[in-house]
């Protein structure tokens, strides 16, 4: 018989980890929540109509496309599949897919349901997402994202509340990250300074690889997409700025001056340092030219958190998108949000040993070790009482050798263990092992809540 297996780029989770999972998830949702977000969830599929053309050509190459139920062939018994090609073929047979993110859903969502919203909607989502990437370290095809938006307002200080956001979680976490930003109004005046605004997608998709694939790779997918030789010339000198934050905006400020969207750029990172100046927020922000975050969608502040003691991609992004629902048919209703990679947060903090000792959520705290059928049902009543005080209560469910009975404890790392035995049922008492130092003694119920929960 064939081992059964999982797909690649998929995982299955242990007890232990779904509990270091829970605690990234809890301690996202605690500061979500601190800046009044409420949660939504979406279908894990939606239309292909809904997701295609979002994410620009890359995007829609990864979108897990569902084939149509029942006879899926049918729309192509009549079409001369030899003169067709893949994609085509394939939005005959699929009229559905897995979601690529949770914005674009969000915004479907939004455009949905608008008349019973109270805008600016805040809202978080901590869902599942799938993209048809090849799987390496820290990119899988199915993971999670835990994002957080504010639709309905155009204030820069709903970035600024997301920067903090951004720093109080991953202090909580104990993650230390430097939150790289970019506003991509600077990138389409760049565009138009180097006299290629009609290029502005190939090149924010290119200069985006620059940490991933470096300078000269770069440069030469610029001309493979169409840019001259002239206007990649003139871009080097923008991706090479250098200085502080304020330095190199005073430098673009230049470059761009005859660019009235540039112009705007500049202006909207000059109000957003002085938020984030008057906040006093202590994160780590660096204002890097070459982040353009290739999503299509995005028309203002854009974010990338990368973790500093660790060799990975980014662990967080997102930015600002004002159009986004007018896709959907609702123009003119901007949003801005960021997105926590749950998965790769997972892994700096295995990487870092930085989850909580030992114990995890869900953990069995206290097992009754019985010798007989008498001395189980006198347990469950106890068992009952345990479980209304708060604590996570096995009973073991055969009277085996009590050796055995410890073991188990001992492997589930249950740190009491009560054993019921004549004696201590005649006392109305149970004998309570502490499994770290071994001792033992003998208890009323009281008693053993009172130490179990210290």
């Amino acid at each position: 018989m064939t081992k059964p297996s999982i797909p690649k780029g998929t995982r299955d989770f242990s007890p232990l980890e779904m509990s270091r999972r829970n605690y990234i998830f809890d301690t996202i949702r605690r500061v979500f929540g601190k800046y009044g977000f409420q949660q939504i969830e979406t279908p894990a599929m939606e239309n292909l109509s809904t997701l295609m053309g979002k994410y620009g050509e890359e995007g829609d190459k990864l979108l897990f496309k569902i084939l149509n139920s029942g006879e899926w062939t049918a729309p192509l018994a009549d079409k001369d599949l030899a003169d067709m090609s893949a994609a085509r073929a394939a939005t005959l047979v699929s009229e559905k897919g897995l979601r690529y993110d949770l914005t674009v859903p969000f915004a479907r969502y939004v455009v949905q349901n608008h008349d019973k919203l109270q805008f600016p909607f805040r809202r978080y989502q901590i869902q599942p997402v799938w993209r048809a990437d090849r799987p390496q370290k820290g990119r899988y095809r199915e993971f999670y994202q835990c994002d957080v938006d504010v639709v309905g307002t155009n204030s820069l200080l709903a970035e600024l509340e997301l920067i903090q956001i951004v720093e109080e979680v991953f202090c909580n976490l104990g993650i230390r990250v430097c939150l790289k930003l970019n506003n991509r109004k600077l990138l389409a005046g760049i565009a138009q300074q180097v006299g290629a605004p009609d290029k502005l997608v190939d090149l924010t998709v290119a200069i985006d690889k620059l940490d991933k694939i470096g300078l000269d790779k770069v440069n030469a997918e610029l001309l493979d997409r169409g840019l001259t030789q002239e206007a990649v010339d003139k871009l080097q000198p923008i991706l090479a700025l250098s200085g502080t934050n304020s330095e190199k905006l005073d430098k673009i400020d230049t470059l761009l001056a005859d660019s009235q969207i540039g112009q705007k750029g500049v202006e909207e990172l000059r109000y957003l340092f002085s938020l984030i100046e008057k906040a006093e927020v202590k994160l780590d922000i660096e204002l890097d030219l070459s982040l353009a975050r290739g999503l299509n969608y995005y028309t203002g502040a854009i974010f990338e958190v990368k973790a500093l003691d660790v060799s990975m991609g980014s662990i967080t992004g997102g930015g600002r998108y004002d159009n986004l629902t007018g896709i959907f048919g609702m123009p003119g209703l901007s949003g801005v949000g960021i997105s926590f990679g749950a998965d790769r947060i997972y892994d700096v903090l295995t990487e870092l040993n930085l989850f909580p000792d030992g114990k995890y959520q869900g953990q069995t705290r206290l097992l009754f070790a019985v010798f007989g059928e008498q001395e189980q049902l006198y347990a469950i009543g106890w068992a009952k009482q345990a479980r209304r005080h708060g604590i996570n209560t096995e009973i073991y469910p055969e009277a085996v050798k009590m050796k055995r009975q410890l073991s188990y404890a001992d492997q589930k790392q249950i740190p009491f263990v009560a054993v019921v035995g004549a004696d201590e049922m005649a006392q109305d008492k149970v004998m309570l092992k502490n499994m770290a130092t071994g001792e033992q003694q003998l208890v009323s119920f009281d008693e053993l809540i009172n130490i179990v929960k210290q």
